[in-house]
């Protein structure tokens, strides 16, 4: 429906049984009156249907949905808007998805995603070098990587697949162990997060360079370098090429 502004107006009917004939309401149509310039969130908030909409103000007992006005909603994103809209919903669902599959990973297994990760990001020199260490007394480096081609540098690894927050200390015994291999890079990756004081110790190490990765930017790299994940449909957004339509090219 169209009001005299121009804007197309969706209405939307709230509770709504299959094959019911509705209308629009008294306000509705008070609203279309006014030629608003713009139906918008903002504009739907002076209504108390819209804020028992939302669930601002639940309902009494008395009411049903006889009682609750038709919403007038505009919805001006183009259809590609929509569709990214949507993809970042998806791609936001699967990294949840993706959380919840490390977390229930044998921690041995965790350290073998980790290298893979890196690999895949580009680490692990020319033939992916790259391991999973045994020592018994590592002091938390789980795995150690070459950074370059030649492998003239190497980065140790720490895995840590908890739920818990990853404080200031376990960082520290980390960074101290790197000297067993005299190492001064390093990467601790985490399913969960890290304490605050852990990322301030970080940024004010001198001579080594540690990141720390928390589980939202693990699941992000993951997906973005198809680690963990599959594809199961792939989408070509077209348009139309004006240079086609040049009369004067063929």
């Amino acid at each position: 429906m169209a009001n005299s502004t121009g804007l197309l107006i969706r209405v939307s009917v709230v509770r709504a049984h299959p094959g019911e004939r509705v209308r629009i309401s008294e306000l509705g149509r008070n609203v279309l009156g006014q030629s608003p310039a713009s139906v918008d969130i903002k504009f739907l908030r002076q209504y108390e249907s819209y804020q028992r909409f939302t669930g601002q103000i639940e309902e009494t007992d008395g009411e049903t949905s006889d009682t609750i006005n038709l919403i007038a909603v505009i919805d001006e994103r183009t259809p590609l808007e929509l569709f990214e809209s949507s993809y970042a919903k998806l791609k936001a669902a699967l990294a949840e998805d993706l959380l919840s599959k490390l977390i229930e990973c044998s921690p041995q297994f965790f350290e073998r995603i980790v290298v893979k990760l890196l690999h895949a990001m580009g680490y692990g020199g020319q033939f992916g070098e790259g391991k999973v260490t045994n020592y018994s007394h590592d002091g938390g480096i789980d795995g150690v990587i070459s950074e370059d081609k030649l492998g003239l540098d190497v980065v140790c690894i720490q895995a840590k697949r908890w739920q818990s927050t990853v404080s200031r200390p376990t960082v520290q015994s980390f960074v101290g162990s790197m000297d067993l291999i005299r190492a001064k890079k390093g990467v601790v990756i985490t399913t969960s997060d890290f304490s605050r004081d852990a990322y301030e110790f970080v940024d004010r190490i001198e001579g080594k360079r540690v990141v720390l990765m928390n589980g939202k930017q693990l699941s992000q790299f993951m997906i973005d370098h198809d680690v963990g994940v599959s594809v199961t449909g792939t989408y070509k957004i077209k348009e139309v090429s004006n240079d086609f339509f040049e009369e004067d090219t063929f």
